[in-house]
């Protein structure tokens, strides 16, 4: 299967993944971020935005889709059983917030992205993906560390 200028599934994906991101940040207006270094702020924006926007547009790729039947599956499945989880740990976290739960809020995205990029050959994707990880792992590490958990 082939995609062409947009990959919809990919475009569904963010969009669900912002979800429970937007209603936290209504509810949790007055929250700032506690990292200090501007250089990991911005590796983390820089890989959120990148990889938000290759989620659904094919930036230069060549041919975007899945080689195989079987690859969409692991797409279609692998990103809905990450994306289930992230929400569920999302209505976790929203009852009670953790250290734990906030990591994996951190780590479930990237995998997301990660998963992605690589069942459709989107290095650009998997590249942004592994500055998001770095990022938004440390981001929410230092946040932990100065937060009252």
């Amino acid at each position: 299967m082939e995609f062409g200028w947009i990959n919809i599934f990919g475009a569904v994906i963010v969009a669900l993944m912002l979800l429970p991101n937007i209603v936290y940040a209504f509810k949790n207006r007055d929250e700032k971020n506690l990292c200090a270094n501007r250089f990991m702020n911005a590796t983390e924006q820089l890989g959120r935005y990148g990889c938000i926007t290759l989620m659904w547009l094919p930036l230069l790729v060549w041919k975007f889709g899945f080689s195989s039947e079987l690859e969409m599956l692991l797409y279609l499945i692998g990103n809905g059983c990450l994306l289930a989880a992230y929400w569920a740990v999302f209505a976790c976290y929203f009852k009670k917030r953790t250290a734990a739960r906030a990591l994996a809020l951190a780590v479930l995205p990237a995998l997301i992205f990660l998963l992605s990029g690589l069942l459709l050959r989107h290095w650009l994707l998997v590249g942004f993906a592994f500055l998001f990880a770095v990022g938004h792992i440390y981001v929410t590490w230092k946040n932990i560390a100065k937060a009252d958990y």
